[in-house]
């Protein structure tokens, strides 16, 4: 398993994104939905560069061919990854950033 953290300038507004999200869209598709689904639901807005940001598992290569295919290049550009030992740290790293969606 390889983990990483996304980073990722959206390319508009992420509305549509988020109703994919509520309705579970993005959890059905696989091999990989779960993983990017709760990755996205958890995302952190980078205020410092308007980014999102978020850890994701993935096993291609190049790294998230599937979900950018899918998903991701809909929504976002610019997108890169840095890995990360685990989930743990990857989310702690995240911690100081506020939740991109809103409670």
């Amino acid at each position: 398993m390889t983990l990483y953290i996304v980073r990722a300038k959206p390319k508009n507004d992420l509305s549509e994104l988020q109703k994919e999200l509520e309705s579970g869209k993005i959890s059905k598709l696989r091999p990989f939905g779960d993983s990017l689904h709760h990755g996205l639901q958890n995302a952190r807005f980078d205020t410092s560069n308007n980014y999102v940001v978020w850890v994701e598992e993935d096993y291609c290569s190049p790294p998230l061919a599937m979900e950018r295919e899918s998903v991701l290049d809909r929504y976002f550009e610019d997108i890169t990854v840095e890995r990360v030992s685990s989930q743990k740290d990857g989310w702690k790293s995240l911690d100081c950033m506020p939740m991109l969606w809103k409670s």
